[in-house]
């Protein structure tokens, strides 16, 4: 398979748009008009609630996962975190979904459990880390591009130091929003009791 043909693939896979469609069939909406206004597993969490939440998190897992998947399928040589990664991006600005998607998290999950499952340990175990201590899912995510980066300067072995830091950039951008409304005390806490109030229920259960 040509290169362009595997990222480009990958690239679909991550744009199927699972929140989106998942909010629409079973509850009627546009998950992107409602909570944080993010079509993710968060956003899923606290808009459609568990079910829909968890169910999202692991199709996103799954997009990351198969599109790093690719190269052992097909056989092409080259690192596997490069599809993967494409698939981050598809999931991110999703063609399917006229380029209005999620903020990456679970889909680069699903890339790194397949390309380097150290890289996944060590990165999750800080995003869940950051949450427990500071209450803020953002803080969370935008550390996983932080610690990732930290990982390939220590790492002798890799030669992901750019890869790494444009994507932390991206993370950045995703977060944007989040970023400007901690700045003026108006981002929830993850466990606040308010989110409740954006709960939608579903026309049938997913």
């Amino acid at each position: 398979m040509p290169l362009f043909t595997l990222f480009f693939f990958a690239y679909l896979i991550g744009s199927f748009p699972t929140a989106l469609i998942i909010g629409k069939v079973f509850y009627g909406i546009d998950i992107r008009k409602y909570g944080s206004f993010n079509p993710g597993a968060t956003n899923s969490l606290r808009v459609l609630g568990k079910g829909a939440g968890i169910t999202v998190l692991l199709f996103d897992i799954g997009k990351g996962a198969l599109a790093a998947a690719l190269p052992f399928l097909f056989e092409v040589d080259i690192d596997p975190l490069y599809p993967g990664l494409a698939a981050v991006l598809g999931h991110c600005f999703p063609i399917l979904a006229g380029f209005r998607g999620g903020k990456a998290i679970a889909t680069t999950a699903g890339a790194l459990l397949i390309a380097n499952p150290l890289m996944l340990f060590i990165s999750y175990i800080t995003f869940f880390l950051v949450i427990f201590i500071t209450k803020y899912v953002f803080l969370g995510s935008i550390s996983i591009g932080i610690t990732l980066l930290l990982y390939v300067l220590i790492e002798p072995g890799l030669k992901h130091e750019l890869l790494f830091f444009l994507y932390l950039i991206l993370l950045i951008y995703l977060h944007r929003s989040n970023i400007i409304n901690f700045i003026h005390h108006k981002e929830p806490i993850f466990n606040d009791k308010n989110l409740k109030k954006d709960r939608i229920n579903p026309k049938k259960k997913p």
